[in-house]
């Protein structure tokens, strides 16, 4: 589930995770119609709409920083400029 209208969910791709409950299921005990009810009532009192959270794609590019980058880019070609002008080798 990438996004979600309960406020457990978290806006990011992950194959390998399972809702709680899921083994029980398998195993043949779904849970009760009572407890899904009090699952939703709980989930969906605490949850802000799933139109308003950013998706995975939303909170990847805030990762990439184009300053950073070239910050570190000219830190890089400095270092290198500095070892061979110092007679370092590389």
């Amino acid at each position: 589930i990438d996004r979600g209208a309960g406020a457990d969910k978290v806006a990011a791709a992950d194959p390998a995770a399972a809702p709680l409950g899921t083994d029980d299921e398998a195993a043949g005990q779904p849970p009760a119609p009572a407890e899904v009810a009090m699952a939703e009532r709980a989930e969906a009192r605490r949850a802000s709409p799933a139109a308003a959270k950013p998706g995975p794609a939303d909170l990847q590019g805030r990762r990439r920083n184009p300053v950073m980058q070239v910050t570190l880019a000219g830190v890089a070609i400095f270092l290198v400029v500095a070892l061979v002008l110092l007679g370092g080798s590389i």
